[in-house]
């Protein structure tokens, strides 16, 4: 009982401090109208706190009032197609994406166009942005994980665990990293129980959610056994 009474205060306590946040923010945009940051801002503090339609004419009402703004607009581009990756709109999220030129800005998006396509599973084209976005940040930890997860998916297992190699020498702490790296490692022959293990302890509730794939692999495997025998 006491758990779910803390855990209602903590929400309590987040929804206070959004709300301040939102109201500070809202105040900076009131004082200096012409800084695009503060928009972004917001919009994105707007997406993450799900008041997605108030995110979304934000941002549509600030692009339209940085048109003449190229790099303005390329954040604003940026922070509206995250809100559409939030809500599931990936299509609209890739329009959005697409339309980023900014050189500081061009691998988060390469990236996310690779996350879209790969909710939309269309992997080989996920695979495409995600060597694009390597190419600007080789060691980003994101970048090689999105491309790991193509990999798997298109069965490239050596290749895949390549890129869940290169993260596991820097951030061994990722569990999803440590769980699909086991996957690899079942199909390869390899010994795979360690790493499930770490992201079972790392992250018990994601490894829950992902535990039928290692069902699902172990079926894959005993078929193709069986149809050798």
């Amino acid at each position: 009982m006491s758990e779910s009474k803390n855990q209602t205060n903590d929400s309590k306590n987040v929804q206070a401090q959004s709300e301040k946040l939102i109201s500070k923010l809202v105040q900076s945009i009131d004082e200096k109208p012409e800084r695009v940051q503060n928009y972004y801002d917001l919009g994105t503090l707007l997406t993450r706190v799900k008041s997605y339609d108030q995110a979304e004419e934000l941002f549509m009402k600030a692009l339209g009032k940085f048109a003449q703004d190229k790099k303005a607009n390329n954040l604003l581009e940026y922070g509206l197609g995250n809100l559409y990756y939030e809500v599931g709109k990936f299509d609209d999220a890739l329009k959005r994406y697409d339309k980023i030129e900014d050189e500081k800005l061009k691998a988060d998006a390469y990236l996310m166009m690779a996350q879209s396509l790969i909710q939309k599973n269309d992997y080989k084209r996920a695979v495409a942005y995600g060597l694009t976005a390597h190419d600007l940040r080789k060691q980003d930890p994101e970048i090689n994980q999105v491309l790991g997860d193509a990999l798997l998916a298109l069965g490239n297992f050596n290749q895949a665990k390549d890129f869940y190699d290169q993260i596991l020498l820097r951030h061994p702490g990722r569990a999803d990293t440590q769980f699909n790296r086991g996957l690899v490692a079942m199909v390869l022959g390899e010994p795979y129980t360690d790493y499930l293990s770490q992201a079972k302890q790392l992250d018990p509730a994601y490894y829950k959610k992902s535990e039928q794939r290692i069902a699902d692999i172990e079926k894959v495997l005993r078929d193709q056994k069986n149809d050798h025998s």
